[in-house]
């Protein structure tokens, strides 16, 4: 299996994770500034397609093969998740309290760290910016926005437990390994809010303890509608 020769994760991608910084230089790094306006400046929330960096798309987007497709595949979660929860906090579903908006501040905000840390890893590998369409989802509702966030958070945990057997870089593992033991956690908060006590079922935890796994070729298919264009992952890995 082909190993990727990216930035080492001690090197610019691993102190995005690492670094220590203020909200205000956090978000002016990561670009939510601009971002925000382009949110702010719509009269709706049925916002359903803005990419991650304001710029257009093309119908279809190949992740690339060896470690820099999985990296690639694993960017392309976390741009739309970075997307979602922008668009949650930037005008929130109604009746949200203080403590819910804290929260989900929090996950955006490690959303867009976690984005930032692919885009940089990957530097001139990197997928282009992926377009959203959240058509489906109704931002007013704190139902709609969390069983979203549910399905987003559940699916990634699953991605990245089933892609991290595909990675040769050690490296780049044990960085994954990293940021999907945050994911589970986002998953148990969503699902905590949503029905209190569920964060650990058995839907998404076995008999033996264990958590779900999927392959790229289970989770895209379930990503897919969220995203407008087409993702090709045929090179990836499968073993």
């Amino acid at each position: 299996m082909e190993k990727t020769s990216l930035p080492g994760p001690m090197g610019q991608a691993g102190q995005i994770l690492s670094a220590p910084a203020s909200r205000r230089k956090f978000l002016r790094y990561a670009g939510w500034s601009g971002l925000a306006a382009t949110v702010l400046a719509s009269c709706t929330k049925s916002i359903s397609n803005i990419s991650a960096d304001g710029k257009g798309s093309t119908n279809s987007v190949s992740l690339g093969s060896g470690d820099t497709g999985i990296l690639n595949y694993a960017y392309a979660l976390e741009q739309l998740e970075a997307a979602f929860y922008t668009l949650v906090v930037a005008d929130p579903y109604e009746n949200i309290d203080s403590t819910e908006l804290s929260r989900l501040t929090d996950i955006r905000d490690h959303e867009i760290a976690h984005r930032e840390f692919f885009k940089t890893a990957l530097g001139t590998s990197a997928i282009q910016a992926l377009t959203p369409n959240f058509s489906s989802v109704d931002f007013t509702s704190r139902a709609s926005v969390l069983a979203t966030a549910k399905t987003f958070e559940d699916l990634g945990v699953s991605a990245y437990n089933g892609a991290g057997s595909l990675i040769s870089n050690p490296d780049y593992l044990t960085l994954a390994g990293k940021i999907v033991s945050v994911e589970a956690r986002h998953a148990a908060y969503i699902r905590n809010l949503i029905t209190p006590g569920s964060f650990a079922d058995l839907t998404v935890i076995n008999s033996n303890g264990l958590d779900t796994s999927r392959t790229p070729a289970q989770v895209l298919p379930l990503a897919q509608p969220f995203i407008t264009q087409k993702i090709d992952a045929s090179g990836l890995p499968t073993a």
